[in-house]
This record gives C-alpha cells, structure tokens and sequence, in this order.
C-alpha cells in the first residue's frame, strides 16, 4: 500500500514535468482533436443546458474552450500552476489549482466530468478515493467520461511521469466498485486496428 508520503512524492514529482515543459506541451497538444470524447460525454448527459462541466486535469485550457464555445458552463481544475494561468486566458473559464491527489470538491455541482488522459497518473491506491470524490461531485445521473492509455495493469514510472496503463476488465471493475454504471467505452484513434489504438475511453453515470 501506498502511504500518503509517497503520494505526495508521486504526485510533486509528476507534476514537476509538467511544470518544467508547460509551455511545449501547450503546443504539442494545441491541435489534438478529442471531439469525439467531447461528444461522448455530452452525449450521455440528460440534463437541460448550459450544463456545468468540470474539465479535470484542463491542462491549457484547449477542451475548456470548447466546452465554453459549446455554451456550456465550464470550470478547469489542475494541479501545475502554469496550466492553470494558461487555461484561464485561453478560455475565460474559472480554473481551480488542485492536486488530483488533494481533491476539494463541491457536493452534487456538475452534471458531467471530461478527464481525458489524466486519471491515469492517480496511483492505484488512491484512486477508490478519488473515484468517490468524482462520483460525489457529480449531480444525481450526471456523467463522467475518461480516457487513459490502456495496457495490462502496469504501475510506475514513465520518465519523471507515474502512471498505471489499466486493461478494460480491471478498469471497469474499478469504476463499478466506485458506485459508476456502465454507459460506453472505445478505443482511440478511431478507425485504426487495435493494436494502433493505445487509448481507452469510457463514460459512466452517477444513478
């Protein structure tokens, strides 16, 4: 088990990566298309709009603004401190400065979660934890949507980032485990085989 001292490790130690290259990330990532998942999460979502969506791990604020663009209410959380500045100005959103480790989050705001390639860095002791946070955050029958690079259950360090690369069934076991039903899931880049498609993305509702 891991105690809550190496958390912190983890945690500062991922985030340090990328704090050192924010800005070389912000361009290398500026013209990833993710409207599919964008379209994923809206999709299941069965409230009226604007609804209020919460982008976990926003980064520099891409999918924010488009949410934003979309009408929708839209609030950032991250824990790398030049992310945070970034989003805010590309988007005009409200961006919290969180650990995803640390998470301090309203009861029952949101009526959908967008975590695209971030739950994955939550070590595997913390994410029940986490998860439930998520699920409490959420408004009754609000929906959360991920994406993470999938794998056979592999945990620990890429370069200077921790990570744990689930397979489908452990990952779904997870989420059922945190109170989530199944919506959907798909792999991604869409139209490739397989092999060539090292993401895994789901959707789950809060009953």
């Amino acid at each position: 088990m891991t105690d809550e001292k190496q958390l912190h490790v983890i945690a500062e130690r991922t985030l340090d990566h990328y704090r050192h290259r924010a800005e070389a990330f912000r361009e290398g990532t500026r013209d990833h298309d993710v409207s599919q998942n964008i379209e994923a999460l809206l999709r299941h979502i069965q409230a009226e709009p604007p609804l209020r969506i919460l982008d976990l791990g926003c980064g520099p604020g891409r999918d924010l603004k488009a949410f934003a663009a979309r009408g929708h209410t839209a609030v950032g959380l991250d824990g790398t401190e030049a992310f945070v500045a970034m989003a805010r100005a590309e988007s005009g959103c409200d961006v919290w400065h969180q650990d995803l480790l640390q998470l301090d989050l309203p009861r029952e705001a949101f009526d959908g979660i967008f975590a695209n390639a971030v739950l994955f860095h939550v070590p595997s002791s913390a994410l029940p934890r986490v998860l439930l946070q998520l699920r409490e955050t959420l408004k009754p029958g609000g929906v959360l949507f991920c994406s993470n690079p999938r794998g056979q259950d592999e945990e620990g360090w890429s370069g200077e980032r921790y990570g744990v690369w689930y397979s489908w069934p452990t990952w779904r076991e997870r989420l059922l485990a945190a109170g989530f039903s199944e919506l959907e899931h798909y792999y991604r880049p869409v139209g490739l085989p397989r092999a060539q498609q090292p993401w895994l993305a789901s959707v789950w509702r809060r009953p």
